[in-house]
């Protein structure tokens, strides 16, 4: 039904709190990134309308950190849409911080809580490949 696939890896080790705020993060980045894969406004029974929200199936995964660093990794060299989260943008405030954080990061071993990924299914899958659907 879709070519393209849209994944989130957290990392294993996160408390439930951290885990759905990484979610929730990246899940912005893809559609930011992506805008052609949202869907249309939501209009309930009495005519309120409400947002959009995404028009494909988002699958959520998780994994240790050299799970996804592997994925990071096979994600760049696949050119598919990434976008990041790292251990340190935990402690900082607002969107400046985060790049600046980010930035500090070797980009050959990203200290990563968690990663989205979207492109080609068979691509996002090769970049999945080990890793299992959170649960």
């Amino acid at each position: 039904m879709f070519d393209s696939k849209v994944a989130i890896v957290v990392r294993n080790d996160l408390a439930i709190w951290q885990r759905l705020n990484v979610v929730a993060f990246l899940s912005t980045g893809i559609a930011a990134a992506a805008p052609e894969v949202m869907g249309e406004p939501y209009v309930d029974a009495a005519g309120n309308r409400y947002g959009k929200l995404f028009g494909q199936p988002m699958m959520i995964f998780e994994g240790d950190l050299a799970g996804l660093q592997k994925a990071h990794r096979i994600g760049l060299e696949r050119g598919l849409t990434l976008s990041p989260y790292v251990q340190a943008m935990f402690a900082t405030g607002h969107d400046a911080a985060n790049r600046e954080v980010f930035l500090a990061e070797d980009p050959s071993s990203l200290n990563l809580v968690g990663l989205a990924l979207r492109g080609p299914k068979k691509a996002v899958d090769k970049a999945l490949k080990g890793l299992a659907l959170h649960g």
